[in-house]
């Protein structure tokens, strides 16, 4: 390759106009991508999968031009661009259904010589090497997708296109993909454009985020600015509006253009909105009727526009919400969840165990294949439930479906108010349908999942909820004496837990007894003194949860505050911004301090371990940090200083957080040191870098008579500074002694 070649951009795209028909698809966009990875976002029908297809010839361009390393690939055929070094993993996968993973691993072989062999492929995918002999119509969604990429990798491209490659995934799949992503970018060899609409891995792996709107770029913004502002993401790409489509581009625009000189407008209230109202029966039913398709539901719903109220209707449709709400929640219920199309026998088994402890039971169908079966609630009844309509659920793409019904279940499940536990048992697709919808009940409603995957990492299934998974040792295919003893005991022990939890619940009820208000405490090994101090001090007033800085502790303490179950907050540790920002093992999500934004619930906050990023064992330490500061915690855990670079940046981070927290606020910064390492003659003490956070922080905060930054001139473990912090916390919660909220 020559220099010029090795020194252009990877992709340069200028002026790119397409059409279909008389329709503008792509309006003038213009991109250029350098080295690494870039992400490109939008909602659905933005013209992200027309730009790879253009880039690519699989459509023609009406003006503009597509140049890859200098070279002017606009006009050239598909093949002659593959040749040119542009790979392409499409949405969808396209693989073919009669060969096996080998044969479509050799068939790309050899278009272009490079580091990409079979023998590479198989050891990165060792799935894959398993399956070598299976067809593509026998692999599982993720399956499908990592040898979709090796396809694409095995032609050695300077250029890798890859479109929705996480979509309908498990999470443990996505990161997977997220993590190749990021080590395809440090190697530095090939460049790759993603284009993707899960935001959280769009912001992981690139620096820079291209949004698209209407056929155009509308910006490029900085990862970690988009990955933290809700309101821009709201606003731009429609996250977080649940039942709601955006309305058109040239709104979106002015409102974004208009933002910093006029205050938002109000925002429109559910009560303005209008309401779909679907009949699941649209004919009237006999004795042999089928469920009706989910097109025909969908035509014949009616839209109720609820704008104007007249005032005389304001009472009956108050008594009206009553009986719906009571109709919810009714006796209490188990839900026996799961794909009746493939796994009926056995969902039906789990529930007679269930029925046979005297429980009532719904069996719950979320398959995605479109077929009908036997049950309480049907898939298409669920379906109903997705933002878009039920249409969205049902299609060709089976990682999408998976997707689309795991948010339509997740709709649905919220509106049921008599869940007194639920279960289901599946393979990696089953889990992942159920689990976010498991996720968003409280704690403490019994919650199991039986699956083949539950030997391994089952973080992202589980997250910060009290989710039990129980290992199914054979697959859950049938009923044989393995299977009906696997799941038996499962359906026993769903059946122990609601039973014994309904009863501790009328004991309670019973006997009325007032419980403490419940404090959640956040720790870290560096700041347990101070925490001890706190707790034994707040001992007697209130019951003290204290959850382990970890990523999913935060998470997890967050969880009871959505839940209703924290009068408070002591958040001394903050530590998982600093993995979530520099990339360590122990991150927080984008939404850290949410459920306090949402509740509004007392927050006590401190920079406990912002020192700190955290990493395995030293040889896991990335490339880019092999020169940092280290201290070596045990044999899995290695510690890296903070820089006051990065102390900038999280200070920044938390400062944003802290502005949208409208109940009150005390964050407090130990000038003495943040941790038992940051302190004199520790070997992660260094003042200017607490400084720069701590200047951060106050250039960021806004600070009111409800939101105060407070220095203290001790250390995080001294005695003292513990006291100031209760001593903050007792007169913003009140009155010890009252009855906390419990979720039900």
């Amino acid at each position: 390759m020559s220099d010029f070649s090795r020194s252009a951009p990877a992709l340069e795209v200028r002026g790119l106009d397409v059409y279909y028909g008389h329709s503008h698809a792509l309006q003038g966009v213009e991109l250029t991508l350098d080295s690494g990875v870039f992400s490109v976002v939008g909602r659905n029908g933005m013209g992200k999968t027309t730009l790879c297809k253009t880039i690519m010839g699989l459509l023609r361009a009406s003006g503009g031009s597509v140049r890859v390393r200098g070279e002017d690939i606009t006009r050239l055929s598909p093949a002659r661009i593959a040749q040119a070094g542009v790979g392409y993993v499409p949405q969808g996968r396209r693989l073919w259904r009669s060969l096996s993973v080998d044969e479509h691993l050799r068939l790309a072989a050899g278009m272009r010589r490079g580091a990409w062999t079979i023998d590479r492929i198989y050891e990165t995918f060792p799935r894959l090497a398993e399956r070598k002999d299976h067809g593509g119509a026998q692999l599982s969604g993720g399956e499908q997708q990592m040898l979709a990429i090796s396809r694409a990798l095995l032609t050695n491209p300077h250029l890798l296109i890859m479109d929705e490659p996480t979509e309908g995934l498990a999470p443990v799949i996505v990161a997977q993909v997220e993590e190749m992503l990021v080590r395809l970018a440090e190697d530095g060899e090939m460049s790759v454009l993603v284009i993707e609409q899960n935001i959280g891995v769009a912001t992981a792996i690139s620096k820079n985020v291209a949004i698209m709107v209407n056929g155009r770029i509308n910006r490029i913004i900085d990862s970690a600015r988009l990955a933290a502002d809700r309101e821009l993401q709201q606003r731009l790409l429609g996250v977080g509006v649940v039942g709601v489509q955006a309305g058109p581009e040239a709104d979106i625009e002015a409102t974004d253009a208009s933002a910093e000189k006029a205050p938002p407008s109000p925002p429109r209230t559910s009560s303005a909105a209008p309401i779909r109202i679907y009949i699941s029966n649209p004919t009237l039913p006999t004795r042999w009727s089928q469920p009706a398709p989910i097109a025909r539901i969908e035509a014949a719903a009616r839209t109720l526009s609820t704008g104007i109220t007249r005032i005389e209707d304001a009472a009956r449709q108050k008594r009206q919400a009553g009986a719906v709400a009571q109709t919810a929640s009714g006796p209490p219920v188990v839900l026996v969840v799961g794909t009746l199309d493939t796994k009926g026998e056995e969902l039906r088994f789990i529930r007679d165990v269930i029925a046979g402890h005297g429980l009532r039971t719904r069996l719950v169908d979320v398959s995605t294949s479109g077929k009908l079966a036997t049950c309480d609630v049907s898939a298409q009844e669920i379906a109903l439930n997705h933002g878009r309509g039920g249409s969205s659920v049902f299609g060709s793409d089976r990682g999408a479906s998976v997707t689309a019904m795991a948010d339509a279940f997740a709709n649905w499940l919220r509106r049921q108010g008599n869940v007194a536990g639920i279960i289901s048992a599946g393979g990696s697709g089953g889990a992942s349908l159920v689990a976010p919808g498991m996720r968003g009940l409280p704690v403490g409603v019994p919650k199991l999942i039986i699956s083949s995957v539950a030997s391994g990492d089952v973080g992202p299934y589980v997250g910060p909820a009290d989710i039990t998974m129980m290992y199914s040792v054979t697959d859950v295919q049938g009923l044989n004496s393995i299977s009906r003893a696997v799941l038996a005991n499962g359906a026993n022990a769903i059946a122990g837990m609601v039973k014994a939890r309904l009863e501790n619940q009328s004991a309670a009820e019973r006997n009325a007894r007032v419980a403490l208000p419940a404090v959640g405490i956040t720790m870290f090994g560096v700041t347990t003194p101070a925490v001890q101090k706190i707790a034994a001090d707040l001992r007697g007033d209130f019951e003290c949860l204290v959850f382990h800085a970890t990523g999913v502790g935060g998470r997890s303490m967050e969880k009871l505050v959505d839940s209703g179950m924290l009068a408070a907050i002591v958040d001394l540790t903050t530590t998982e911004v600093c993995d979530l920002l520099m990339g360590g093992v122990f991150p927080a999500t984008d939404d850290r301090f949410g459920a306090i934004i949402r509740s509004r619930v007392p927050f006590i906050g401190s920079a406990g371990a912002l020192d700190m990023v955290n990493f395995g064992a030293p040889d896991t330490i990335p490339e880019r940090y092999r020169q940092r500061k280290f201290h070596v915690h045990n044999p899995q855990v290695t510690l890296m200083r903070t820089t006051p670079e990065e102390n900038d940046r999280i200070g920044r981070w938390i400062g944003e957080k802290l502005n949208r927290m409208d109940g009150p606020v005390r964050f407090f910064l130990p000038e003495g040191g943040v941790s038992a390492l940051d302190a004199p003659g520790q070997p992660f003490w260094d003042p200017e870098a607490d400084a720069a956070l701590f200047a951060a922080l106050e250039r960021s905060v806004r600070q009111t008579g409800n939101r105060q930054l407070i220095r203290i001139r001790r250390h995080i473990n001294e005695p003292e500074f513990a006291s100031a912090i209760v001593n903050a916390l007792r007169p913003l919660v009140g009155r010890p002694g009252t009855r906390r909220k419990v979720a039900r």
